[in-house]
């Protein structure tokens, strides 16, 4: 990723070009032209092809993201897909094991990250706790994305970290239901069909309307943009809606389980 990165910026500068410029042209934000040079974002297909057409770089830079390693193709955490969630449009998040993390209270999260095996030290959960808390703004920033969550009951059955931080996670989703621009449907069990039995999955939508995808697996994730990939998953996610309580079910669900707590 550095080192495209720096190829895009030996490029912009040999065409004489800011990146303010490069990213008015590209329609994009001149974060995201920033970001890419300083390899902190990967430079995706679409854009590459692009800039090479806007820099008369021949292929160079579609031919590079192409054969980038699969190490960074598939980065070992999620720090660019977080980069791109603060900037989304549009969420769309199915989780049936834990609670999406922009729902997480502090508590909650802090007993997630304790049943990490190998166990994490109090340092690092601090820090992971402290890294979750801040991206829950993003929901009540001045332009929020639009948010869709489908979540299965399951999780709602846990009780990670005892009675007390349950019962202010069932609060908290009950209070996140009523924020403008926030869809939040339970997936009930007992069901006889599921479209999201392969896994959870993230759905967003960027400033430039480009629509990614993004998975997690015990030991690494990975961000999605070719389309017939994510294609496949808008459609995986339209049907969970389907299948998934509607809002004002869930809203009673939750209101019965803060009831039975």
């Amino acid at each position: 990723m550095k080192l495209v990165g720096k190829l895009v910026g030996l490029f912009r500068v040999t065409a004489d070009l800011t990146q303010a410029q490069l990213a008015d042209r590209a329609a994009v934000q001149v974060e995201t032209i920033a970001s890419i040079e300083q390899g902190r974002r990967a430079l995706l297909p679409d854009l590459a092809r692009r800039l090479d057409a806007l820099l008369d770089t021949k292929g160079a830079l579609e031919t590079a993201v192409a054969n980038m390693p699969e190490v960074d193709l598939i980065p070992a955490w999620a720090e660019q897909y977080m980069d791109l969630e603060r900037e989304a449009l549009a969420l769309s998040w199915f989780e049936n094991q834990v609670l999406p993390g922009l729902l997480q209270t502090e508590s909650y999260a802090r007993a997630v990250f304790r049943t990490d095996v190998p166990a994490l030290n109090d340092e690092e959960v601090d820090r992971r706790v402290a890294a979750r808390m801040e991206r829950l703004d993003i929901l009540h920033q001045q332009e929020p994305p639009t948010a869709s969550f489908v979540i299965s009951e399951a999780i709602l059955r846990d009780r990670l970290g005892g009675n007390d931080v349950y019962t202010n996670m069932l609060r908290h989703l009950r209070a996140c239901i009523e924020i403008a621009g926030v869809t939040i449907q339970i997936m009930p069990l007992g069901r006889c069909t599921h479209a999201g039995l392969s896994g959870p999955f993230i759905l967003l939508e960027t400033p430039e309307h480009q629509r990614l995808a993004y998975t997690e697996t015990q030991r690494g994730s990975q961000l999605i943009s070719a389309p017939d990939d994510v294609s496949i998953l808008e459609r995986k996610y339209a049907m969970l809606r389907t299948q998934a309580l509607n809002t004002e079910e869930s809203r009673g669900l939750l209101d019965r389980l803060l009831g039975e707590r």
